[in-house]
């Protein structure tokens, strides 16, 4: 009986240990889960960062392959005030070629009148005389539709060059004024 009552006594001990010590492994496995959760969290951040650092220096570097800087050529727009025309569209010609056109939505347009300059086109151009031509279309005075080009005859070296142009508002005339001029 009494080695009866012993082993009744040493399962029930091991009964109530065991979960015990199962419990006790579980948790030293959790701490240990969450540590390499956070270890695993802050290497993916890593990654993250160092991808975008890649992705910039691709940017620039296909940048740089596609655009040379020695025949870079970008075209600009800007609207000042903008109370005579409302901008449609623009559509633009390097040597009767025709090269970029662009629709405008409502907030472009709010853009471009809070300040903001709109890069029309970037891309090769070879050195020489070349003649740059931006047809605007749009609403103008007394709300008739109005259509009128601009155009700009440049000598492109191989130094980078950027044109822009320009509509703004001729208050004496009440009319829009289109402008084109080579930044320097």
């Amino acid at each position: 009986m009494k080695l009866t009552s012993l082993i009744t006594l040493l399962l029930l001990y091991l009964t109530l240990t065991l979960p015990l010590a199962a419990q006790e492994a579980t948790v030293e496995s959790n701490a240990d889960s969450a540590a390499e959760t956070d270890s695993l969290d802050s290497d993916i951040e890593a990654l993250k960062k160092e991808v975008l650092s890649l992705n910039r220096d691709l940017f620039i570097l296909e940048e740089d392959l596609l655009f040379p800087s020695n025949t870079q050529f970008s075209v600009f727009l800007s609207l000042d005030s903008g109370v005579f025309f409302t901008l449609d569209s623009v559509q633009l010609k390097i040597d009767d070629k025709n090269i970029a056109n662009h629709l405008y939505t409502e907030r472009e347009l709010a853009a471009l009148k809070r300040g903001g300059v709109q890069r029309l086109y970037i891309g090769n151009l070879d050195s020489g005389e070349h003649e740059i031509v931006a047809i605007f279309t749009g609403i103008g005075p007394k709300g008739r539709d109005y259509r009128r080009g601009e155009s700009i005859v440049i000598d492109k070296t191989t130094e980078p060059q950027f044109v822009e142009f320009i509509i703004a508002d001729d208050t004496a005339k009440e009319q829009p004024v289109f402008n084109a001029r080579i930044w320097e």
